[in-house]
């Protein structure tokens, strides 16, 4: 939101009440007319995030998701890396590979080369964290003899890639640590450039071909699926409903629900959702 209200006090609480995670969105330069259809503005996600750590103790911390191709790969590792160490550990780098064409050209990227972007980008992570030396030439990048320090305290800060093609199933089997589905009752495919999940029972589908591509590696990958039902924003009415899809979900291999807090009276949200599905 560009207005995110008070985030520390939003994050205090959320902590108390058992909350598990707080996240950030990423939107730079969006486009008027996809803020006149629904669309939102953000604050710069590694910046709040620091604001939050510096305020918590416990909460993980996201981005959902910061779009990789926008940001030099050494940059983006380096903002992970401080955010990680400055909380003691407890940074989640949630990217994708980005949809909006304007917002693309508005930062200089090319949108054509958004793949082979973040592809470089998965290879960069890695060697800049180990804070050992390294080398690497890519198609856009040249790096020679470098060293990235400090450290993460985490080792690798997880990498939770989002959307839903093929191609991202593939490299969250082979490279990363957790997988950020897009459901979706409505498609919003057409927007959001990636096929559409459209239901519980789909996405369970998706979540076991994941697991079974990704061989040795599944036990150890996270699913965070955000939860779309709007009228969660008043979680004391149809609490049965909720807990029941939030059980489905659990059941299709989801071990993490993102709930995006309402724009009025968060802070109520936060201490009623805590109650009816965190502390229940």
């Amino acid at each position: 939101m560009l207005d995110a209200g008070p985030v520390a006090e939003l994050a205090i609480a959320a902590e108390a009440a058992g909350w598990s995670g707080f996240a950030f969105t990423e939107h730079p330069v969006p486009g008027a007319r996809w803020l006149s259809a629904g669309g939102h503005q953000a604050l710069d996600p590694f910046v709040a995030l620091g604001h939050v750590a510096a305020v918590t103790t416990e909460l993980r911390l996201l981005t959902n998701l910061a779009v990789a191709p926008y940001r030099n790969p050494f940059l983006l590792a380096k903002a992970a890396a401080t955010v990680d160490k400055l909380s003691n550990g407890r940074m989640v780098l949630g990217t994708g590979t980005g949809y909006l064409k304007g917002e693309f050209r508005a930062l200089g990227v090319d949108f054509d080369e958004r793949n082979t972007l973040f592809d470089e980008m998965l290879d960069v992570l890695a060697l800049h964290w180990s804070g050992e030396p390294f080398s690497y030439t890519g198609k856009h990048f040249d790096a020679r003899d470098v060293i990235g320090l400090p450290r993460p305290v985490q080792q690798p800060i997880p990498v939770w890639i989002g959307g839903n093609s093929r191609l991202t199933q593939r490299r969250v089997a082979a490279r990363a640590q957790g997988w950020l589905p897009l459901l979706s009752y409505t498609d919003i495919s057409a927007t959001t450039r990636t096929p559409n999940i459209g239901s519980i029972d789909e996405l369970a589908t998706r979540i076991e071909a994941l697991r079974a591509e990704a061989g040795a590696r599944a036990a150890d990958l996270d699913i965070a699926a955000a939860y779309t039902d709007a009228t969660i924003e008043r979680p004391n009415e149809d609490a049965a409903r909720h807990q029941e899809t939030f059980s489905r979900l659990a059941a299709a291999g989801v071990n993490w629900a993102i709930v995006a807090a309402p724009r009025e009276h968060p802070r109520a949200f936060i201490d009623a959702f805590a109650e009816h599905y965190i502390k229940a």
